[in-house]
């Protein structure tokens, strides 16, 4: 904008001199042809003074002299004042040529600056997506290691439920085979009755609650993060369908427990659930 701007002031000031010098040329061309004119005029005058008899008198060829010496001077004076505007136009010009200038290398250091800028700018946005994606492999992947571990975690708290809730049986004396398909035969109603206790024991939400783990979510999400979709903080917690803990107690793990921390912090308790679950 400043540069049109001061390319049209240069314009309009080269399109004021070109007419003012337009102007001057023909002003000294008719200044010329009038001196001639005089001049003519002048010799004229002589030889008719020279030829004719004397009919006027010295006073009135000598105040005919000084007219025509005023209009002479009237002219040189107003050739001296048309010279002194093209001085002070040119004077002008070159201020206004050398404000130009400064500012044509002012905006060239400018824009040298912003293309600088920009290029590390993109240097820099390309180097936040590479580790953008790096994130979102590993929080794919972590969000993987943690389905694994809910799910291997779900499984063992069923185990465990059935455990702890089952009654530890005394060992009965070695039963005789015929009595073999009678105790296989009271086998489903015993489980059905400890099934149904251990249902009795567990808190309403956890009863009526979903008793499968929930799907592994869609790595997707983490692979192609949108660019407006706001990032979600590392202090969220995301809670488990059944509670955080393997016990079936109370605690930060238990049925009514605390929630699970975010996929990067917990990397470490995943691979410590796997590591506990293997070890039985």
């Amino acid at each position: 904008m400043e540069t049109s701007l001061l390319a049209l002031q240069v314009e309009s000031v080269q399109r004021s001199v070109a007419f003012l010098q337009r102007e001057h040329l023909a002003l000294l061309n008719d200044l010329h042809l009038e001196l001639l004119s005089l001049q003519k005029r002048c010799n004229d005058l002589t030889c008719e003074l020279k030829v004719t008899p004397p009919g006027r008198s010295q006073a009135e060829v000598e105040e005919e002299e000084e007219q025509l010496e005023a209009r002479c001077q009237q002219v040189e004076m107003q050739l001296g004042e048309r010279q002194c505007a093209m001085g002070e136009l040119r004077t002008e010009l070159s201020h206004k040529g050398a404000l130009v200038g400064a500012l044509r290398a002012s905006l060239k250091d400018r824009e040298r600056r912003f293309l600088e800028e920009l290029k590390l700018r993109s240097h820099r946005g390309t180097v936040l997506r590479t580790e953008l994606q790096k994130q979102a492999e590993s929080a794919a992947y972590l969000s993987f290691q943690l389905h694994c571990a809910r799910k291997k975690l779900h499984q063992q708290r069923l185990g465990a439920r059935e455990a702890d809730h089952s009654p530890l049986p005394s060992p009965p004396p070695p039963p005789p085979p015929p009595s073999a398909p009678r105790l296989k035969h009271h086998h489903k109603p015993s489980a059905h009755i400890r099934a149904e206790r251990a249902r009795e024991c567990i808190p309403r939400h956890r009863v009526t609650g979903p008793e499968e783990p929930t799907p592994m979510p869609d790595p997707a999400l983490f692979l192609q993060p949108h660019r407006n979709r706001p990032r979600p903080p590392c202090s969220d917690t995301q809670k488990l369908p059944g509670g955080g803990g393997a016990s079936p107690g109370g605690g930060a793990g238990g049925p009514g427990g605390g929630g699970v921390p975010s996929v990067a912090d917990t990397a470490p308790n995943v691979a410590a659930t796997e590591i506990g679950a293997e070890e039985p």
